[in-house]
């Protein structure tokens, strides 16, 4: 069984601060490997019934487990899975607990109590730089047209029933346990759309028709594929200068994968690899950061920088994803910069080995690879 060293070590680090420790993330990102991986942990699949039968006494549940590690895997499976956390926070504190799920723990009705101030949260994304090595599979234009979960990167090839069977169980084992939602044609005709899109300016109005469905129906969809990670709305960043985009998201998938599956690519062009590569690092940032508080700016002229870091107490970070280092055009950040003085400009290429500065006009632009520049931002040093 691979090990990935990065989340076991969050794992870790987690439970020093918080008996609990939520970990989620999209079905077949690898909870459960990751999980089993531990050591001295027990471990719950909460989609047996005897093992959730096991729990309908929390309490006499909880007493024979004091002083262990355990792991609750699919725990919304239980009928208050929230019950069972609230008293093992409150009352079992000797017990380190990691639940799994593949929401956002206040997404789904299941969830009575959020359990604020008693767990810490861990956002499994697909496979980063860290899982790579641990895997012993660096080579980026493999990840980018395999995607980031574990079973499909490993195999030889993903053919589209596998594709097809991902979608048939996330719809009937995440939407309709947690969400409930009616008409499965057009939520997954609204997915399927989503992933030919990913990367680009998100308007409801173009996906009603198509999905034969009202516009606040897709809204409603989007918002549930935010809940389950299946999308990432990346909002504009704006002070609410009238050169600004200040309402339209970008909207990116979970999955390079299902991104070249959905728009049928089963190679890679040189000219396919620029996308992708932005999908890549945000996931990575996401990965290091831990949250999604990454912005996109874009002005009425048609400039854009891809990523804004906007964290706060501290000066915007624009950030250019480029493939190739040599292509990029420092147009878009010069623009930014006269609306935004102060912060970081970074280019983060696939082809930079080594970090550099240069200067371009009044720009100071570093450059960095994708594991230099998280080395920099993130905030789990």
């Amino acid at each position: 069984m691979v090990k990935r060293t990065y989340w076991i070590s969050l794992i870790e680090k987690a439970w020093k601060t918080r008996t609990i420790v939520w970990l989620a993330g999209v079905r077949r990102v690898g909870k459960t490997m990751l999980c089993q991986s531990l050591t001295d942990t027990e471990y719950f699949d909460c989609e047996r019934p005897r093992i959730r039968q096991m729990m309908d006494d929390p309490e006499g549940f909880l007493e024979n487990l004091r002083g262990k590690r355990i792991v609750l895997d699919e725990i919304h499976r239980l009928s208050n899975p929230s019950e069972l956390l609230k008293i093992a926070a409150d009352h079992f504190r000797d017990i380190r607990i990691i639940a799994t799920g593949s929401s956002s723990l206040g997404a789904s009705t299941k969830f009575g109590d959020t359990l604020t101030g008693r767990k810490n949260d861990i956002w499994l994304t697909p496979m980063i730089l860290a899982d790579l090595k641990d895997f012993r599979n660096t080579n980026i234009p493999y990840r980018l047209l395999h995607g980031g979960l574990p079973p499909f990167f490993l195999a030889d090839s993903a053919p589209e029933t596998d594709f097809q069977e991902w979608m048939d169980a996330f719809w009937a084992k995440d939407i309709q346990e947690l969400f409930r939602l009616e008409k499965r044609n057009s939520f997954q005709k609204f997915l399927e759309l989503m992933l030919v899109n990913s990367g680009g300016i998100f308007e409801a109005t173009r996906y009603s028709a198509p999905c034969e469905v009202s516009r606040p129906t897709i809204s409603n969809y989007l918002n549930v594929l935010e809940s389950t990670y299946v999308a990432h709305i990346i909002r504009p960043f704006s002070s609410r200068r009238v050169s600004e985009i200040i309402s339209a998201p970008k909207v990116y998938a979970f999955d390079t994968a299902f991104v070249c599956a959905f728009r049928g690519w089963d190679r890679l062009r040189e000219d396919d690899f620029g996308g992708l590569w932005e999908h890549f690092v945000l996931n990575e940032l996401q990965a290091q950061l831990g949250c999604r508080q990454i912005k996109y700016w874009r002005d009425k002229r048609g400039h854009e920088v891809d990523f804004i870091l906007d964290r706060r107490g501290m000066a915007p970070v624009a950030i250019e994803c480029k493939w190739n280092a040599k292509r990029f055009e420092p147009d878009s950040l010069t623009a930014f910069r006269r609306c935004y003085a102060k912060g970081d400009n970074v280019v983060v290429a696939h082809d930079i080995d080594r970090s550099y500065t240069k200067e371009s006009g009044d720009l100071r632009i570093e450059y960095h690879s994708l594991e230099s520049l998280t080395a920099k931002y993130s905030r789990r040093k």
